[in-house]
Parts: structure tokens; C-alpha cells; sequence
């Protein structure tokens, strides 16, 4: 059977898509013992009950690297999007199957970047586990993308990201503003090796966990702009 990809028309439309079967079960399976082999004492490392993170994802494990941009990755990625975008920021998470973490509705407005610098357009800024994120021009935004690698299956049970289709093309969009009149609800379900593609301003949330079941996820977010000096990204790597 010929696989699915999504063309460039489609995922501007609805701001999200989803490709199965990226990653081979010996790739997915490589992913993991990387992350399992790390040090997890290092401050960019996030453990709770809840939650375990690692943020600068590609940084912290650079053996990762080789995993992650495989051929069967980068030629989807470049099908839809050229070859201009590069790597700027990566979280890996784990939503361990007790956890009752829930994301409530939101974009995604702010960027990594390595220091702070006041530079007109962008803010407001904060500081999470000594790295600074700020809210930049909305073109830039609306210009990035993301995307979000599966090492496990997610569903609706647990946790997969409902998303409004389109909301990425409304600009700022506040949560408490939605119309549920005229916007509809998708719940996005990724087989383990499988991605979605998803603009940062598209509307998503993700439920608490009721099946039990385990969620990994690696988010690698992409631009093709150049900062304005003296900011720079927090990570450049390319896709």
C-alpha cells in the first residue's frame, strides 16, 4: 500500500497533519535507549510522578541526531517545506501512563533563544530552567513548524493533542474567545514511529491519561529565519 503524505495546500488549510510509519520499530527502539542510557542528573532534565522531560533535547543527546534525521524524515520534511528550514528548538517528554497531566488550550507564541536582548517586536519574555523564550513577531510564527515524533501510540486515552483545524490562521487566538459554534475539535492519534506536522498558532490540548498506557513524544520545532541581532536561537541544527 502507498503511504500517505500530506501535500503543502492540505496542512496550510487545517495547520496539522499526520504521517504514520516514519520511523522503523529498530529506529523507535534506538530513540529510547539513548534517552534510558542519559544522565539524567543534568539541570535540563525534568523529572516528576507526572512528567519527565528533557529540554534542548537534540543538544543534551547528540547521538540522538542520527535517529532522528533519517532520509524517510527529511524527504517529507523537504517535500512540504523546501530545504531552508533548520532545527531550533527540542523537548523530549514522557507522560508516564499513572500521570494525570492535562495541557489545557493554548498556541504555542513563544521561542527559545540563548540569551535575552531587548530587540523591538519581541516580548514579553520568561525564563524556564535557565532558558529564555520570548514571544516574537507574528510572522515568524507563522512561518514555523513543528514536529512531533511518536515512540509510543497515542489516543484519545492517552493524551493524544486535540487541536481546532484552522486556528493557526486566526492570529493570536485566546482560549477563553473560542466559538465552539463554528470551530470543531480533531483528536489527532499517532501510531508509535509516526509523526504530526502542526503550526505553532494552531489551538491544541491534550487530556489526562485514563487507559494506563505510556506516552513518549519527541517536539522539534523549525524556522527559516534569521533573528535580528543580538538574538540568537536557542539551537541550530539541520533538518
Amino acid at each position: 500500500m502507498q503511504q500517505y503524505y500530506p501535500t503543502l495546500q492540505q496542512f496550510e488549510q487545517d495547520g496539522y497533519a499526520v504521517v504514520n510509519e516514519i520511523f522503523s520499530e529498530d529506529e523507535v527502539a534506538a530513540i529510547i535507549a539513548i534517552i534510558d542510557q542519559a544522565d539524567h542528573s543534568s539541570p535540563v532534565f525534568r523529572k516528576t510522578s507526572e512528567l519527565f522531560a528533557i529540554r534542548q533535547f537534540l543538544k543534551e543527546l547528540p547521538a540522538v541526531g542520527s535517529y532522528i534525521f533519517t532520509e524517510k524524515l527529511t524527504n517529507v520534511i523537504r517535500s512540504l517545506f523546501g530545504e531552508v528550514y533548520f532545527a531550533v528548538k527540542s523537548i523530549y517528554f514522557d507522560k508516564p501512563g499513572q500521570s494525570n497531566w492535562f495541557v489545557a488550550w493554548h498556541q504555542d507564541l513563544t521561542i527559545s533563544v540563548a540569551d535575552k536582548a531587548e530587540v523591538a517586536g519581541f516580548g514579553p519574555w520568561t525564563v524556564k530552567q535557565n532558558q529564555f523564550a520570548v514571544q516574537p513577531p507574528l510572522e515568524i510564527l507563522q512561518q514555523n513548524f513543528t514536529i512531533r515524533i511518536h515512540l509510543d501510540d497515542t489516543n484519545k486515552d492517552n493524551g493524544a493533542l486535540r487541536v481546532v483545524p484552522g486556528s493557526h490562521k486566526k492570529g493570536i487566538y485566546r482560549p477563553e474567545t473560542i466559538d465552539w459554534s463554528i470551530e470543531t475539535e480533531v483528536t489527532c492519534e499517532v501510531q508509535r514511529g509516526g509523526i504530526m506536522f502542526m503550526r505553532p498558532l494552531l489551538l491544541h490540548a491534550s487530556n489526562r491519561t485514563a487507559n494506563n498506557a505510556r506516552r513518549r513524544v519527541v517536539h522539534i520545532e523549525f524556522s527559516k529565519t534569521a533573528l535580528p541581532q543580538p538574538l540568537q536561537w536557542s539551537e541550530v541544527l539541520p533538518a
